[in-house]
């Protein structure tokens, strides 16, 4: 009895708590709520996540005692551009727009909070400033001049970089290298300036052994002459050379002897960017004497290589690592030793005009799984990637442009799609080429680098690079992790379709969707496989059949008579 009185009480007693907070929270102005969620970043929102959210926020503005003034639900979908326009008009107009409200497209800041404020305060006091900076790009969305990318809406991941860059004395933005500038944030740079004058930003290009050193030149004196601070490294190659394996690739990975071009080791970016830091430090102090402890923050873009080279650079696996966006969660401090420290932030999807939706997601920015429509992500991929490199890399043989098409042009999604197919037997249940799987497997290779490709800096033309997507050491002798099924156990690989047959796959494709006529197009018949081996059959005995010599050739049926009985046999 005891027992069962000691539980009540108990439970009585935490629900008391549990009332008394309830009230202490409302007389605050906010709700108490139980906040159990996992931190998950947030890119695409529907209109009605999106006008939730925005009455959450307004009731926690009007208990507060600060209503603002009513604005319209944030639209996430932009306003329709004029069908009346051309193109190419309308896509000059759009870029006259994005450059004059280029500044307008900034990274939210934090509002000004110190020791003393009480959680409940700076709580709210950030939640106001982000609801502000949301409404200022929403204002953005009603131009019709104007498309804004998907972007992260996820408070706490900002809270995040927020705390990231408070915490660092130098600021590592991962830029992947085939193009850097679709992942640089400048506004990030300018926002690193303003909480510390003496702050600098670093820009490490990753993945630079997928460049030929040609490009890497351009690149080099392109930072140069704009007064970005640079550093060329690829994570895959430092890992592998950490664990003792041979990284086999393209011929990017060729070192230069100009500092300004060469990729960095392990050992020599800890030492270079520790003395940044320390310049920082001491510039801060003005004093040349060194610093005793500096710290190192890792931002950018989900998929760049944050973590991979957090983890290249400790030695270890000290955070996960993933071809999925999104991975980090938090950020992570790792002690290096008694003079540096590094920081690892989330990767975060910043706001931008420049790009679409699919561009983001053939650049790995937006998760592959979640793509609804394939086609024109996988057209990205075309008409970056030259046809005879797909052709070599894939080993297939892409249908040419027709006669009165510019032969240049590049392959289109439908068609690199269905011979991808047509060649690896990808064919979805309904009977059609299934594409989507196809897809994925295209785009995930693309963002591996299996697929070469690389963007030059502005202003600087493929003539004036030598061999540009000349891609001679990459004759397709090495095969990718989706050939590897189409090798047979004795190691040659079957033989490819011929060029007939994959036309006629195409045809009968565009039959069963209606896009061609039935009468204008052959279809060539084939024996499925479970026909083409038939038991014999036993053969029957027809020997009784003969055939006679002056008549029709009619089989004839012998007749065997027997003699008669004349009656009882004589005796003599």
């Amino acid at each position: 009895m005891g027992k069962s009185d000691g539980k009540t009480g108990l439970g009585r007693a935490l629900v008391k708590h549990h009332n008394q907070m309830i009230i202490q929270s409302k007389e605050k102005g906010q709700f108490y709520r139980q906040q159990n969620r996992v931190l998950e970043s947030i890119t695409d929102v529907n209109d009605v996540d999106a006008v939730i959210e925005q009455a959450e926020d307004e009731e926690r503005l009007l208990l507060a005692g600060d209503r603002p003034a009513p604005n319209l639900p944030i639209s996430l979908d932009g306003a329709s551009i004029s069908s009346v326009m051309t193109p190419e008009e309308r896509k000059a107009q759009q870029k006259e727009a994005e450059s004059l409200h280029a500044n307008s497209l900034r990274v939210p800041r934090r509002p000004p909070w110190n020791p003393e404020m009480s959680v409940e305060l700076l709580d709210s006091n950030e939640r106001q400033a982000f609801l502000i900076w949301r409404r200022s790009l929403a204002s953005l969305e009603e131009n019709e001049n104007l498309v804004l990318t998907p972007f992260e809406k996820n408070l706490d991941i900002w809270r995040q970089l927020w705390r990231v860059l408070e915490r660092s004395d130098l600021l590592v933005m991962v830029v992947d290298a085939r193009d850097p500038l679709f992942y640089r944030c400048p506004d990030l740079e300018e926002y690193a300036r303003e909480i510390d004058e003496h702050k600098r930003t670093l820009l490490l290009v990753n993945k630079a052994d997928l460049l030929p050193l040609s490009v890497r030149k351009k690149w080099a004196e392109y930072f140069r002459q704009n007064n970005i601070l640079y550093v060329f490294w690829s994570a895959k190659a430092a890992t592998a050379l950490l664990e003792g394996k041979k990284l086999m690739g393209p011929s990017g990975q060729e070192q230069a002897d100009d500092t300004d071009t060469r990729i960095y080791g392990r050992e020599e970016l800890l030492s270079r960017l520790q003395s940044e830091a320390e310049a920082i430090v001491s510039r801060r102090n003005r004093n040349n004497s060194p610093a005793k402890s500096v710290t190192v923050g890792f931002v950018g873009y989900p998929n760049v290589g944050k973590s991979s080279t957090i983890n290249a650079l400790v030695g270890q696996k000290r955070t996960g690592v993933t071809s999925t966006p999104g991975k980090t969660k938090h950020f992570q401090t790792l002690i290096m030793s008694e003079e540096l420290t590094l920081c690892d932030c989330p990767g975060l999807v910043f706001p931008s005009f420049s790009s679409s939706k699919y561009e983001m997601i053939s650049s790995g920015v937006l998760p592959i799984d979640r793509m609804t429509e394939h086609r024109e992500a996988v057209q990205v991929v075309a008409n970056r990637v030259p046809r005879h490199v797909i052709e070599a890399v894939y080993r297939i043989a892409l249908p040419k442009p027709k006669s009165y098409e510019p032969q240049s042009r590049p392959p289109l999604a439908s068609e690199l799609l269905r011979a991808y197919c047509a060649s690896r037997g990808y064919v979805a249940s309904s009977g059609l080429p299934d594409e989507t799987k196809a897809a994925r497997q295209i785009l995930k290779d693309y963002i591996d680098g299996k697929l070469p490709h690389y963007e030059l800096p502005p202003g600087v033309f493929a003539d004036e690079v030598k061999d540009f997507n000349a891609d001679s050491d990459y004759s397709g002798s090495e095969l990718t992790e989706s050939d590897s099924s189409d090798v047979e156990e004795g190691g040659e690989k079957n033989p490819r379709p011929a060029m007939e047959h994959v036309l006629d796959d195409l045809n009968s494709f565009d039959v069963a969707n209606g896009i061609a006529s039935r009468k204008t197009t052959e279809k060539k018949k084939f024996k499925e496989s479970f026909k083409q081996h038939k038991k014999p059959q036993r053969k029957k005995d027809r020997s009784w059949r003969t055939k006679t010599d002056d008549v029709d050739g009619m089989p004839v049926v012998r007749v065997f008579q027997k003699p008669l009985n004349t009656g009882p046999a004589k005796t003599a």
